[in-house]
C-alpha cells in the first residue's frame, strides 16, 4: 500500500521582481500580477545546473525522512528544462547521492511530469521499496533566450520539490490516481532544442480548464469522494487564473487551492511538488488531499491521498 512519507523543495536565492523581468519585455509589474497573479520568482544562478537544483532537493527529502539514500529503491527526476538530450539529471543525482547501481529514472515532461512520476512511483513502490520523486526546472536558462517574448519571459521561474513515496509509512495513503494525454494539442506548448518556448497560451488555459477539473471528478467519483470532501489541492503553480478556474469547475472555494504562485512563478514540473512541500510544513490535516497537474504533450492527471 502506497503513502506519501515527505515533502522538501529547494529555491534559488535570487528574486527576480515583475519590475525587473518586466524591464526586458516591456512588461508593466501591476499588468503581470493581474494576468498570472505572480508578483517575483526565483532564478538560479548561471553555474546552478538542472541537477544541482534536484539534488538539494532529494537531499532535503531524504533528511526529513530521516532515511538514507542507500535505503532507495528508485529515484525519479521530472525536468523539462534539463541542459542536454541525454544523459538527463536523474543519473547524476543519484551518483551524487552516493549511489552506484539503484535506478534512476528521467521523466522528461513539463509541468506533469512529477504528477506522472508520483502515480508510478505509488504502482512501483510495493515491488521496488522506497522511491524518490525529484521535479527540478532551471526555466530561466528559456526563457531569457531571445527573443524574449513577454507572453512566456513573465511566467516562469527556477526550483525543485520531492517527494518520497513509500510502500510502508507515511503522512497519508495514496487511494489512487488517473492520467491522460493528447497530442492533438503538442503543437501549443512546446521548447525545441535551438528555439525559445513557443506556447499558445488561449488553448493551454481553455484546455487546462476542461480537462483538469473532469479528471479530479473522475478520480474522486471512483473512490466515493466529493470535491467538497476534499481538504486541500495541491495543483501545479501555471496561473492563478487557471486555479481560480478550475476551483469555480469543481465548485469549491478557491482558498482549498494551495496557492505560491506569487513567490515563485510557474517552475513547471517543480511546482506541484514545492507547493506540498510548503503545505505540509503546516502539518497534514486529516481528509482528502488532491494534487493534480496539466502540461505540455498535453499530459494531465490528479492523484488523491488522505491522512
Amino acid at each position: 500500500m502506497p503513502f506519501l512519507r515527505a515533502f522538501a523543495s529547494y529555491l534559488p536565492e535570487r528574486v527576480v521582481s515583475n519590475a525587473e523581468i518586466g524591464a526586458h519585455v516591456g512588461c508593466d509589474a501591476e499588468w503581470i500580477k493581474n494576468v498570472s497573479g505572480i508578483e517575483q520568482r526565483r532564478f538560479a544562478a548561471d553555474e546552478e545546473s538542472v541537477a544541482d537544483l534536484a539534488l538539494r532537493a532529494a537531499q532535503a527529502c531524504l533528511a526529513k525522512a530521516r532515511l538514507s539514500a542507500s535505503s532507495l529503491g528508485m529515484i525519479m527526476i521530472a525536468s523539462g528544462s534539463a541542459e542536454r538530450q541525454f544523459p538527463g539529471p536523474a543519473s547524476t543525482v543519484a551518483h551524487r547521492l552516493g549511489l552506484d547501481s539503484t535506478p534512476a529514472l528521467d521523466v522528461p515532461m513539463a509541468s506533469a511530469g512529477t504528477l506522472y512520476a508520483m502515480a508510478l512511483a505509488s504502482r512501483l513502490c510495493d515491488n521496488i521499496g522506497e522511491i524518490l520523486v525529484v521535479g527540478a526546472e532551471k526555466m530561466s536558462s528559456v526563457v531569457l533566450r531571445p527573443p524574449m517574448e513577454r507572453g512566456v519571459a513573465i511566467l516562469f521561474g527556477d526550483g525543485a520539490g520531492a517527494c518520497l513515496v513509500s510502500p510502508t509509512d507515511g503522512q497519508a495513503r495514496v487511494l489512487g490516481s488517473t492520467l491522460h494525454s493528447d497530442g492533438a494539442f503538442a503543437e501549443d506548448l512546446k521548447l525545441s532544442f535551438d528555439r525559445p518556448l513557443e506556447m499558445n497560451g488561449r488553448s493551454v488555459i481553455l484546455q487546462a480548464s476542461r480537462k483538469v477539473p473532469r479528471a479530479i471528478s473522475d478520480l474522486l467519483a471512483r473512490h466515493d469522494r466529493r470535491a467538497a470532501d476534499v481538504r486541500t489541492f495541491l495543483m501545479h503553480q501555471a496561473n492563478q487564473n487557471l486555479i481560480d478556474r478550475v476551483a469555480l469547475a469543481l465548485e469549491v472555494p478557491a482558498e482549498r487551492f494551495y496557492s505560491n504562485i506569487a513567490r515563485y512563478g510557474n517552475t513547471s514540473s517543480a511546482s506541484m511538488l514545492i507547493a506540498a512541500a510548503e503545505w505540509a510544513e503546516r502539518g497534514w490535516p486529516p481528509g482528502p488531499v488532491c494534487f493534480t497537474a496539466f502540461g505540455a504533450g498535453f499530459h494531465w492527471g490528479a492523484l488523491l491521498a488522505e491522512a
